[in-house]
Formats: structure tokens, sequence, C-alpha cells
């Protein structure tokens, strides 16, 4: 698996043929296309609009659990006026979930005051009330008031007041602003409160109606965002009244499709390799069982064109962490169980396969940790045993899973600098080389315990580490004299990045604090079990099974959360950093788009 090499194509033909070509280009799907004009800011506009706003009719629909059997066909369907009715209901729908949710927040404040009505304002001479619900404690305050007042109610925490004025009262008559109840009674709310609720149970049935035409939908969106890739690769071409010009990259192993479309369209083709100043996108070549490594290398930012393919590197990487942090072989069988669940949904593309088989990966690799450490949902496995046996760590030695979890780090990290010195071509690349033999020293260092020959050879290895990076930390050119001043304090700076090592390589300790916190939480909730069921009686056992499935479950899901962000928290933090800090651009193939039931 490697980043593909690209190749530059010049496309020029007469200029009635470029729908033709466009046409062909598009069905191959193997150029990224480069422009030779300025984009029509308009059309992209206008495009990326309507593909908005059917996506966010897709998304509205279908989220709708149990939706209605599916319209194959229908030659009367239109996207466009399809589209405006259900971003129409959407809005509607929420309009009036607002109401009924303004409604219900309007009855809960008015209850303790309870189902009144105004009387007319002639009827009080001119008079109006005014209302506050007063903490119990702000009850003296009503003494300084001057205008007429009346207690209507009261409970523990609040009294509930009623002034009398024709204006309305100064803002601070209390020490709480005053309530707002509305003109309409209780009642009268109780009914526009049902009346709403009864508008949107009709709007959710509409909703359910429309789900009928999800696969049309699927299908008609899936078609104009055909039209539209073409519209906006037709406004990056060079035209003039007789010729036409494109351009773009392709994948070298895909040259000889492009090379016979010229021929039979009777096309001028210009090959060129990358100049050293230009940046070709990134396209990761993808094998059915990388897949999932491909997504996670481009997730956080695709590799530069010139580095390294890292997707393997991740995936093993990423899988190693999760364990470490699960730590726990119940919880890497369930996730092994989960997968197997799913294992049919989640067969519906190549690219589902491939996270299906990370899924397994992942499962395998907390099973696998989990006996080292011997953690079965928080159980130990029976002394004397296969599996006590084959648990040669424990979690509760910080010394050794805090020496394993920098030592992980700093190998972690020396790989990174050492692809990263196979992918460069510049001088800097002996700097990696530096940071791998100061790493290396550091480590030799700790773990000797500044004893013997070992001691020399840390040093030996960090002091030469550290002239490296100080001689080699710059890529500026020597022109003149005053060049070599600037390469040291390039190199200067380059060694003050030491300490950021330093914290880098503190980052995994994370493992192993992440991964005790996993196995301690999992053995209080056997514990909290334990306890409760020690009386033997049929509610203990009940309350017993019920703290340790719930228990187990939360747990289960912390140590989920965890292994996902702070697995690829180290891959892309601190491992992008030393191997991977320069940032590509994603391959976008002008292709057609489909449909994937």
């Amino acid at each position: 698996m490697s980043i593909a090499p690209l190749k530059k194509l010049s496309l020029v033909g007469p200029v009635d043929a470029h729908a033709a070509v466009l046409s062909r280009l598009q069905d191959m799907g193997v150029m990224h296309i480069l422009p030779l004009v300025p984009a029509e800011a308009c059309v992209e506009k206008r495009v990326s609009r309507a593909a908005e706003e059917a996506y966010k009719a897709l998304r509205f629909l279908a989220v709708v659990p149990g939706r209605r059997r599916q319209v194959r066909s229908d030659p009367e369907f239109n996207v466009q006026s399809f589209v405006a009715d259900v971003l129409a209901l959407k809005d509607r729908l929420r309009a009036a979930r607002d109401r009924r949710d303004a409604l219900a927040n309007r009855l809960q404040h008015m209850q303790p005051w309870g189902d009144f009505e105004f009387p007319p304002l002639e009827s009080l001479a001119g008079q109006r009330l005014w209302f506050w619900q007063l903490p119990v404690k702000h009850r003296a305050a009503l003494q300084s008031v001057d205008l007429p007042w009346q207690i209507v109610g009261q409970d523990a925490r609040y009294v509930y007041v009623a002034v009398i004025s024709p204006d309305e009262p100064p803002s601070d008559l209390l020490p709480i602003p005053r309530v707002h109840l509305g003109a309409k009674p209780g009642r009268v709310l109780e009914a526009d409160l049902e009346t709403a609720e009864i508008e949107i149970e009709t709007l959710l049935g509409e909703r359910m109606a429309l789900t009928r035409y999800l696969t049309l939908l699927r299908g008609k969106l899936s078609e104009a965002e055909t039209v539209a890739e073409r519209a906006f690769a037709n406004s990056q071409i060079l035209r003039d009244p007789d010729l036409f010009a494109m351009q773009g990259w392709v994948p070298e192993a895909r040259l000889p499709e492009i090379e016979e479309a010229c021929t039979d369209l009777g096309l001028a083709l210009l090959i060129e390799a990358p100049a050293p100043e230009e940046t070709p996108p990134t396209l990761l070549e993808q094998p059915d069982d990388a897949g999932a490594g491909v997504d996670l290398a481009t997730f956080y930012q695709p590799p530069h064109y010139r580095a390294w393919d890292p997707t393997r590197m991740l995936m093993l990487s990423f899988a190693l962490f999760f364990a470490m942090i699960v730590a726990d072989a119940g919880y890497g069988i369930v996730v092994g169980l989960l997968a197997m669940i799913f294992w049919r949904r989640l067969g519906v593309s190549a690219h589902m396969r491939a996270w299906r088989r990370m899924g397994l990966y992942l499962a395998g690799a907390s099973v696998a940790f989990g006996i080292i450490v011997g953690s079965y949902f928080g159980f130990a496995p029976p002394e004397r045993g296969l599996l006590d046996r084959l648990a040669f760590l424990d979690l509760n030695d910080f010394d050794a899973m805090m020496t394993l979890s920098i030592l992980i780090g700093v190998l972690h990290i020396c790989f990174a600098n050492a692809m990263a010195f196979q992918a460069k071509t510049t001088r800097s690349r002996y700097a990696n080389l530096g940071w791998i033999a100061l790493l290396a020293g550091g480590m030799v260092l700790w773990v000797s315990a500044l004893e013997g020959l070992f001691r020399e050879v840390g040093g030996v290895l960090m002091g030469a580490g550290l002239l490296l990076v100080v001689a080699y930390a710059s890529d500026r050119p020597v022109r003149q004299p005053k060049d070599w001043l600037w390469r040291g304090f390039d190199g200067l700076k380059g060694a003050a990045g030491l300490m950021g090592m330093f914290g880098d390589v503190l980052s995994y300790m994370r493992l192993f604090a992440l991964g005790l916190a996993s196995a301690s939480l999992a053995i209080t909730f056997n514990d909290l079990a334990a306890d409760v069921m020690v009386s033997g009686s049929g509610l203990a056992v009940l309350g017993g099974l019920l703290i340790f499935v719930i228990g187990h479950v939360l747990s289960f899901a912390l140590a989920m959360m965890s292994g996902v962000v702070h697995g690829l928290r180290l891959n892309f933090i601190e491992f992008y950093k030393w191997g991977l800090p320069d940032e590509g651009i994603v391959f976008r193939a002008f292709a057609r788009k489909e449909v994937q039931e």
C-alpha cells in the first residue's frame, strides 16, 4: 500500500468535442481536474445550494424508523418540487414543536396561579394586575412596596404575589423580575396545546408517508450530483473559438486508459511528471483490507504527496492503543459480538466491509491484551489455571505499566521519524535521525537507572542526536556568509523542540492511566454488586444484577469512547507531528456518483 504516483495531463482538442470528453472522463473517474480559468462562483453556489437542500431533505426522511414500502419507479417524480415539499414540511414540523414547547412552558408557569381569566380593563377602573413569583426568603421585601399587593398563593419555596397598578411597576420593585403570564387562561392554553400535539402527529404522518420516495430521492440526488460535477468541471476548461484545453492529475497506473480515450476522441495529450515546486493531490491506494486505514489517514489531515503512506501503521497502532485503554478481554469479546451481530448489515459495500474487519481487529487486540493483564469484565482468572499463567502483566504494577507505556511512545515516535527520514530528500532528514538517537538514548538512560555501560551508551546517543538536530534542522540555502548564522539560529530553534518531544513521549502515559481507570471501574461495579447480593435474598440478588449490568454497560461505553478518542489522538497529534508534519490535498476524482443501497 502506498501513495499513488501521479502525472499531470494536459488535453487539447476541438471545442465542439469538450462535452464528449467530459462525459468520457467522468465515466472513467480517474482525473483530479485542475482549473485553467477561475471557477464560476454563481455556478458553484447554485449547485452547492441545490445539493445542500437535497441532502437536508434526505437526512430529514432517512432518520424515520419503520419507513414505508419504497417506490422504485415514478415517471412523474420531480426531485426539485419533492425537496421543496419536504423542507416545507420540516419547517412546519419545527414550528409546531416550538409552539407546543412554548405552550407547555407557559402552562407550567401558570399552574401555581390556577386557572383564571382577566376581567375587562374597564371593570378595574384602568388598573392592571402584575405578578411576581417571590422566593420565601425575600418575603420581607413586600413591606417596602407602596403599591397595593396581595399574596394569592404560597408553597414551600415561593409566595405568589399580585400587584395592582395602572402602569408597569419599576423593574426593581422586588428583588426578582416579574412573571409574564399572558392574557390567555389556562383552559385556553390547554386547548391550544392539544391542537399543537394533533398537528405534530399529522405532520409526522405526512413525514412517514414521504419516506416511500427515499430510494427515488437518492437516485435523483446521485444524478444531480453527476450533473453538478460535470457543470463545475466544465467551468474549469479553457476555451477559444476553435479549441479547448483542460488539465488534471491522473494516477500513473491509469495512463493507458487516458491515452486510449484521447486517441478515440482525437485529442492532443501532454504527460508531465510533477515539478518540484508543485503539490499534487494525495491518492492513497486502497486494497479491500485497508480501506479503514485510508479513512483514518485522511480523517485528521491527508498526508503530503511526497510523504509516506501511514495507513497500515495507523491501523496497527490504533488497535494497540484501543486495546490498552479498554484493558479487558470481556469487553473485547463484546466488541467482537457486536461486529458479528451487524456483520451482514456492514457488508453492503467494500468500504463498510473494511470497517467490519477493523472492528474485528479491535476486538482481537482487546481480547489479547485483556488476557495478558488478566481482566475479564473486571474479574481475575482462576489461580494456577491456563488463563492465569497467560496473565504476565499486572495493571496495578505502576512501574512496569508506566515503563511499557513510555517504551511504546518512544518506539511510535521513533518509527515516525524513521519514515520521515526515508520520505524526505532534503538535508533536514538527518535531523530526524537525531531525534531517534535522542529518544533511544533517553530511554536507555531511564531504563538502566544511570548505571554502568548503559549510562555511557545512552549519553553518547543523546549527545550525537542533539548535534544532528542542531546541525541539520534547517534547509535554508547558504548563499552568503550571514546565512550560516541563520542556520545556527534554526538549529537552536530545532533543539528547543526537545521539551516538546519529552511532553509527547509522556503523553503516552494515558495508555496506562486510562487502562487502569477502565479496569478499576469494572472492579468497583463488581464489588458493589457483590456487596448488595451478600444477603442472598431475591430482591438483593435482583438489585446486584442490575448494578452489575448497568455498571458494566456504563463502563463499556466509557472504555469505547476513551479508546477511540485517545487512541486516535496519539496518532493524529503526537505521531503526525513527527512523521507527517505537512498536510496534503485530497485527490478528488471527477467521476459519476453511484447510489449505494
